[in-house]
């Protein structure tokens, strides 16, 4: 490779939530480290900068949500988008973060040389004018922060008829800033989180919404608000009260997701009590709120302050549950031949998965195929060196999980610089099972399971889902389990058995 080229010791890919924890992470705990966040986009946020519909919001708490290093000191715990927005560029700010970023920068590929212990990045740098240019650097250790979101775009299946509709049909993850609902009839499309979100949000405005879902999902109602940590916070520093109340969510949220997956059907039994006491009606809760799956086969979606019942029970929004036979000048005909009308139908229909950002990899000339590796530890893949991907939890807050990967790697940084290794690749042992690393029914993650990684059947290559029992693995296990090296020149340990003997006890540790 040119001499000439620039070259950084650390490469972050994606200026979103993850993106930035990750850049926070490597300063303080790599400080002498170069390194570059490359965001394709013109600013900060990713997720939480694309997403503009009405009442856009996460379903996880803030104390969770938010980084560890950076307390959430809001009145609300759950927040609309964009105050998690203003706090991930708060953050990036405050941190200096803000100053490593490179955007309208996208990687293309990235070219790994077992030679020369780098990755090749070309690069799409889109200049003032909007015309982009390829450019080439290297780097020596490689971080996708990208999430697995297509984020150009979702999934759109193909309704019959929906040429004659004469009204407008608007995806929520390009949502029209000028757009005026207001005294229209709106059918949303989908029973997801996005559908849960838009239903309350828009009736306030809208002459009615109508969510039209092909199958029931589960939706619960939970507090907008955490009075443990407005509690807290009377007697405690911010600092200290945030970190409790971060525990308590973690437990909390631990614990419910383990009841749904251990006693689904008292899940169940839960979930339909819940919805009858705020509904009042006991057919309505059968014909629209039983799905025919376990919690958390697919995700479970929350209602803060139960602001989505509230708004059935108001009649400014209702739910039918059939499928769709074709669109109409004047709205939906449905296959039981019931025909809603609309004026403006949103398809909330799911996103499209995309692992890496779309980039192609290589090591050594042959091309990594993400459906053939094994992920070790949730963010390494095998055969694969110096390279970490970035995944969050899907029962509980993303950030948990990113903050732990983001530590795990700065750990492998130090281990590599602190024995002289150039390079780190997790070893894969033959006649390990395969498993999907998304284990959802969801339409969205059947269509896309194919591209990504497989985990396997035993520690490091399980992802467990679990912050209790993931936090202690990051932080303190043996960095050298199931791992290779590039070794490094020893001519000295090969001829003093003693010092060979310590390097191997040092390499064990």
């Amino acid at each position: 490779m040119p001499q000439h080229m620039e070259h950084l010791d650390v490469v972050i890919v994606g200026a979103g939530l993850s993106g930035i924890g990750a850049a926070y992470r490597l300063r303080t705990e790599c400080p002498g480290k170069t390194f570059a966040v490359l965001e394709a986009r013109e600013s900060i946020g990713g997720t939480w900068d694309l997403f503009r519909y009405p009442g856009v919001r996460s379903d996880s708490d803030m104390f969770t949500l938010s980084y560890p290093f950076r307390p959430w000191t809001g009145a609300r715990s759950i927040v609309d988008g964009a105050s998690i927005l203003s706090y991930i560029r708060d953050t990036a700010a405050d941190t200096g973060v803000q100053d490593s970023i490179r955007f309208r920068t996208r990687l293309v590929s990235a070219a790994w040389s077992s030679a020369d212990a780098r990755w090749l990045l070309t690069l799409e740098v889109t200049g003032n004018d909007g015309v982009p240019e390829r450019r080439v650097m290297t780097c020596g250790f490689l971080y996708s922060c990208t999430g697995y979101y297509r984020y150009d775009r979702g999934h759109e299946p193909s309704f019959p008829g929906i040429d004659d509709f004469q009204g407008e049909v608007v995806r929520p993850q390009f949502w029209p800033k000028d757009l005026d609902y207001t005294g229209k009839r709106v059918v949303v499309i989908g029973s997801g989180a996005t559908a849960v979100t838009l239903v309350p949000s828009m009736a306030h405005d809208a002459a009615h919404v109508t969510m039209l879902q092909r199958s029931p999902s589960y939706i619960v109602a939970v507090s907008g608000r955490d009075r443990f940590a407005d509690a807290v916070r009377k007697h405690l520093p911010a600092g200290a009260a945030h970190r409790l109340a971060r525990a308590k969510n973690v437990v909390v949220t631990q614990a419910f997701y383990q009841l749904c997956r251990r006693r689904p059907e008292l899940a169940k039994k839960m979930f339909r009590k819940q919805a009858m006491n705020i509904l009042g009606d006991a057919q309505v809760v059968r014909d629209h709120f039983t799905p025919r799956y376990d919690p958390w086969d697919q995700r479970v979606c929350f209602a803060p302050s139960a602001d989505f019942f509230r708004t059935l029970k108001s009649e400014k929004a209702s739910i039918v549950t059939d499928t769709i036979d074709t669109f109409t000048p004047h709205g939906i005909r449905l296959s039981s031949g019931r025909e809603l009308d609309a004026d403006l139908v949103v398809t909330a229909t799911g996103l499209s998965l995309l692992p890496l950002g779309g980039a192609s990899f290589t090591v050594d000339g042959r091309a990594i195929d993400l459906g053939e590796r094994r992920i070790y530890r949730g963010l390494l893949l095998s055969g694969v060196p110096n390279l970490a991907l970035c995944f969050g939890y899907t029962n509980a807050s993303w950030t948990l999980r990113a903050d732990l990967s983001s530590r795990y790697v700065c750990r492998l940084l130090n281990y590599l610089d602190r024995h002289g290794y150039r390079s780190a690749a997790p070893a894969v042992k033959d006649g390990m099972a395969r498993h999907p690393i998304l284990d959802f029914t969801s339409g969205y993650v059947q269509r896309g399971a194919a591209a990504f990684p497989h985990q396997g059947n035993r520690q490091p290559w399980m992802l467990r889902h679990n912050y209790l029992l993931d936090a202690p693995s990051a932080l303190f296990s043996n960095l050298a389990t199931d791992m290779v090296f590039d070794a490094p020149a020893a001519p000295r340990i090969e001829r003093d058995p003693a010092a060979a003997r310590a390097h191997l006890q040092e390499v064990a540790s």
